[in-house]
């Protein structure tokens, strides 16, 4: 889905490893699930359809609002893990977010827009949101919102 240039540095540094190094065994614990998530995730949207990879991921019965402690968890876990999966696009980013989220009973959404101004070319996004709060993605400065996919 993601059509915004990225940075040329996208493979995980040095740096970046020996900081998952010295993580505590529940933060290591919590990005291993991250990382399989994500690339679970990323090797469903190859195979399948977004509507049914979106179907898989909101199953689950989510009705309550998760706390900024939760939600900012999650976007360092999925975001630190996307490092490690190649092609994890945005929208792989945000529903493999939505899918932690809702194994945890909290509501999102996946939010898509495509950026303005940008003549032929078409540039979409996709964002994890929650209870208004952005989760991934980040800023909506720019886009023009198209749907919001949430939570069954």
């Amino acid at each position: 889905m993601e059509h915004r240039p990225r940075p040329a540095k996208r493979r995980p540094s040095r740096r970046s490893l020996a900081r998952v190094l010295s993580l505590n065994g529940s933060e290591a614990l919590f990005l291993c699930r991250c990382l399989v998530v994500v690339a679970t995730v990323r090797l469903a949207l190859t195979l399948f359809s977004y509507n049914r990879v979106r179907g898989m991921v909101t199953r689950l019965n989510a009705r309550q609002c998760a706390s900024m402690g939760e939600l900012r968890l999650v976007a360092w876990g999925v975001s630190a893990a996307a490092r490690f999966v190649p092609r994890a696009t945005c929208l792989t980013q945000a529903l493999s977010g939505q899918y932690i989220l809702a194994r945890q009973g909290n509501a999102s959404n996946i939010r898509i827009g495509i950026e303005r101004g940008t003549g032929e070319q078409l540039k979409a996004h996709a964002w994890l949101v929650s209870d208004n709060h952005i989760v991934l993605g980040g800023s909506v400065d720019g886009f023009a919102h198209l749907v919001d996919h949430g939570s069954r």
